[in-house]
């Protein structure tokens, strides 16, 4: 049995992470074969840049689920993981599953489940208009962290934020100026494109670069014809709601790029990947290990594993 304070203490920490607006990986143990260290109802969160807090497994365990957690965070989507000896299943294994390889010291095998967590979608509707405080009312009624705010009250705003510029003609160009040097994943104009163009027009002759202003969406949301401001407001959600379900807001800091000939580093004993530290150089190759046992049977004999030709 897993220690229930341990595990509501993970799951407070989660609840924290929502509240600043963090993505992260929450990772659950719903069944294991011994002999594992991780047990059944063990929780684990995994942030966006790898880091782990809380119990899931020994060295064995951890790589694999920060790697499938991180996966997780980047598509979106949730998965179970089967982390063991693929004989250990056969063909009995379900389908949906992703099965694991890890053949360390111990024998046993766990299914962990993760459920990515992404940030509330957050927008900042710039403008005190009927149609500003519809789009923020229907906003809420979604979940999302919606706010009115003058032109001069952009702080706050990130790369995972919307913004939504409903000012009418009062302050538009320092509002559209205002909200692109915050670098939001969205900037639109509430206005006709005429307007729009005579906005876009006045900071282009103030310097505002070309790039940064071809990011303005003019005039916010979808092309509906002439509508009432109620149904421009549901126009601008409805393309909100497109961006994020194409998933073209970050959610969370991008993983580092690595060099176009780099190879993952994979343990030349059990032959599960690694993270690269405190290698074993032999015969002019770095090897890496994911427990202390792959390690000293590595030592014992070196010649007979580096003939796997495992590098990092």
């Amino acid at each position: 049995m897993t220690d229930s304070a341990d595990s509501w203490d993970v799951l407070a920490q989660a609840g924290e992470l929502a509240r600043r607006g963090e993505a992260f990986a929450l990772a659950t143990v719903v069944w294991r074969q011994g002999p594992s260290s991780g047990k059944q109802g063990c929780r684990a969160i995994i942030t966006a840049e790898g880091e782990l807090r809380g119990w899931i497994g020994g060295a064995c365990a951890e790589p694999a689920v920060i790697r499938e957690a991180r996966q997780s965070l980047v598509e979106g989507t949730p998965r179970l993981l089967l982390l063991g000896s693929p004989e250990q299943f056969g063909a009995a294994v379900p389908a949906g599953m992703t099965v694991v390889p890890i053949s360390c010291q111990s024998e046993g095998a766990l299914q962990v489940y993760i459920e990515p967590m992404l940030p509330v979608p957050h927008l900042v509707v710039v403008g005190r208009s009927p149609m500003a405080h519809t789009l923020v009312e229907l906003a809420g009624s979604l979940g999302w962290h919606a706010r009115l705010a003058e032109h001069t009250e952009l702080d706050g705003v990130t790369e995972r934020s919307f913004v939504v510029v409903a000012t009418q003609g009062h302050h538009d160009e320092e509002s559209v100026e205002r909200a692109l040097a915050a670098r939001p994943a969205y900037v639109g104009l509430v206005g006709s494109r005429r307007r729009g163009a005579s906005v876009l027009g006045y900071l282009a002759d103030r310097g505002v670069d070309t790039d940064e202003l071809d990011r303005v969406q003019v005039p916010a949301g979808l092309d509906l014809g002439r509508v009432s401001h109620r149904e421009i407001a549901v126009s601008i959600l409805a393309e909100l709601v497109r961006i994020r379900a194409a998933r073209e807001v970050p959610s969370g800091p991008p993983e580092p790029a690595a060099a176009p000939d780099a190879a993952e580093p994979v343990d030349p004993v059990c032959g599960m990947t690694v993270e690269a530290g405190d290698p074993v150089a032999f015969e002019g190759h770095e090897y890496s290990f994911c427990c202390a046992g792959c390690r000293a049977a590595f030592l014992r004999d070196p010649g007979a594993y580096a003939k796997k030709e495992s590098r990092c």
